[in-house]
């Protein structure tokens, strides 16, 4: 370490006085020979990290310039290897460095693995009066920081005012200690388009807010739509928010560039698990209810080219479908489940329907894990009670 302040010191690029990080580090887009780390320091001043396969976690070290937003992409990772790293910036007093934070990470799977563990959460911001949200909001970062997962997915809605400004108290401070070591996916909800998206003068909006402090995998619509896939999965991230009036959002109807890119990441999928991830809910009894706009667009390519489970947010309370199939039963379905409210106050049961197996008004978030041809989603609530728990098989 001294050897490393010393280089510092010879390059005059120690940090000046009073450094923090104040938001951060987070991961996201994880490939399976690359990461995306992200911090943001109070004072515009360069700062160093180093990584390494687990336990070597000093075994390469890379330097960021100058600057109060910091960026960091890992390449030449290997698959399925777990890696550490310690972030360094300098001490009050100029002479050395405070203590590192810590991280860890996992690289995506080769198709030859057949394990797979990811977390799913919802609606992170919640309305200024809502006093009980921040405590529960705390209470499930708390309980998935405890979780041994992969990556951790969003069904939108990250603020209550999709403001960047907003963005540390209701998401980066209280899921601080698990974005560090666990990797994000995104899919966009309305607010991340702000409160004035159905006005063309929004169309920087998401870029002012979003865009710049987010890095998810690329496609020819990013941030918007894309894809990954890990082990024997492949999990395809979709933006349903035209439904509701977001004129910059992409279109979703038979002829679109959002369609037909749905149909062919389905249909290049072979036999692997298919799992969408969106905002707008395909089905629904809680206060939004079912899309019938969704339904027309999309619910038949799910059932065509054979997806296995939709999460969706959209409403702010738990549902599961019965598999569904022509919007009956059908045990080769698709299964809707809605991950809807991390923090805002839970919604009731509008109306009722035959295709719900199971509906709960409270804060959630959920732990789904593939093992080969299973796959396994046990919902939590804010208080870690188990609110529900089902298999289904390939």
């Amino acid at each position: 370490m001294k050897k490393l302040i010393l280089l510092f010191l010879s390059l005059g690029v120690l940090p000046a006085y009073g450094t923090q990080i104040i938001r951060g580090p987070y991961l996201e887009n994880p490939t399976q020979t690359s990461i995306t780390l992200r911090w943001q320091t109070n004072t515009a001043v360069p700062t160093w990290l180093e990584y390494g396969p687990t336990p070597r976690c000093n075994q390469i070290m890379t330097v960021t310039p100058a600057a109060y937003n910091h960026k960091v992409v890992l390449y030449g990772l290997v698959p399925n290897q777990d890696f550490c790293y310690h972030l360094y910036v300098g001490n009050p007093a100029q002479t050395g460095t405070e203590l590192p934070v810590d991280g860890t990470f996992r690289t995506l799977f080769s198709p030859e693995r057949k394990i797979v563990t990811f977390l799913a959460l919802g609606n992170t911001g919640a309305l200024p009066g809502e006093e009980d949200a921040a405590p529960a909001r705390e209470h499930i970062a708390k309980l998935m920081a405890q979780e041994q997962a992969d990556f951790v997915l969003h069904t939108g809605n990250l603020t209550h005012s999709g403001l960047n400004s907003d963005a540390d108290a209701e998401l980066f401070s209280p899921f601080q200690a698990l974005f560090q070591n666990t990797p994000l996916f995104v899919a966009l909800g309305p607010n991340e388009y702000g409160p004035d998206r159905a006005s063309a003068d929004s169309k920087s909006f998401l870029h002012n807010n979003y865009t710049r402090y987010h890095d998810m995998t690329w496609s020819t619509a990013t941030p918007k739509y894309y894809s990954f896939d890990t082990a024997n999965a492949r999990f395809i991230v979709l933006d349903s928010n035209i439904t509701n009036g977001t004129k910059w959002a992409p279109e979703i109807n038979e002829e679109s560039a959002q369609t037909k890119w749905l149909k062919t990441t389905l249909s290049s999928a072979a036999d692997k698990w298919k799992i969408v991830i969106m905002n707008t809910p395909a089905y629904s009894t809680g206060a939004a209810g079912s899309n019938q706009d969704i339904i027309d667009a999309w619910v038949k390519i799910f059932e065509t080219y054979g997806v296995n489970l939709v999460l969706q947010g959209g409403d702010a309370d738990y549902e599961r479908s019965f598999p569904l199939r022509n919007a009956e039963t059908h045990k080769r379905g698709v299964t809707y489940v809605t991950i809807g409210t991390a923090a805002p106050a839970p919604g009731k049961r509008v109306t009722s329907a035959a295709h719900t197996a199971r509906f709960v008004s409270a804060r959630h978030y959920a732990v789904g894990k593939i093992v080969d041809r299973k796959l396994t989603l046990t919902v939590y609530s804010d208080t870690g009670k188990q609110l529900d728990k089902f298999e289904m098989y390939l």
